[in-house]
């Protein structure tokens, strides 16, 4: 099985809103993930949202600043780092990919509305492509869920 590369087109919904349900489903499924962003800011405004996003909710994580970073199961950084040996990579708000090679999944979010955030997707896209990832194209629907458009 080849490793891949899924792209995912917010437009009705913020990155905040939709990136628990993703997250959990990768914890389902017993993946190791690292999500980064696209600065230390916004790794820690992500870091906050995921500990109050649901009352009924939890999501265990970490970041640098937590300490242990081998033992979580989800690892916020805005560096190229993967010291909880992840097989899932989130890249989030134009983050630069550090190499990719040993993921079993590179899962992009970008921002419909941000023209500069679409035509770097397209670039990743074609990158993913010539580094052999399978790779699919996931818009939001105007209730948050998802459908693959390629």
């Amino acid at each position: 099985m080849s490793a891949e590369a899924l792209f995912y087109h917010l437009q009705h919904q913020p990155l905040e809103a939709m990136l628990p349900g993703l997250l959990m489903k990768c914890l389902d499924r017993d993946w190791r993930v690292v999500v980064q962003t696209g600065s230390p800011e916004r790794c820690a405004a992500l870091d906050a949202h995921l500990w109050t996003f649901a009352d009924d909710a939890f999501l265990p994580h970490g970041t640098a600043a937590d300490g242990h970073a081998e033992d979580q199961p989800i690892f916020l950084t805005a560096a190229g780092d993967n010291p909880n040996r992840a097989t899932v990579r989130f890249l989030v708000d134009r983050a630069q990919p550090p190499p990719l090679a040993g993921y079993e999944r590179v899962v992009y979010v970008f921002d419909g509305r941000d023209p500069e955030a679409v035509a770097e997707a397209r670039l990743r896209w074609k990158e993913a492509k010539e580094q052999g990832f399978t790779v699919t194209y996931w818009q939001q629907g105007e209730n948050g869920g998802w459908e693959r458009k390629a």
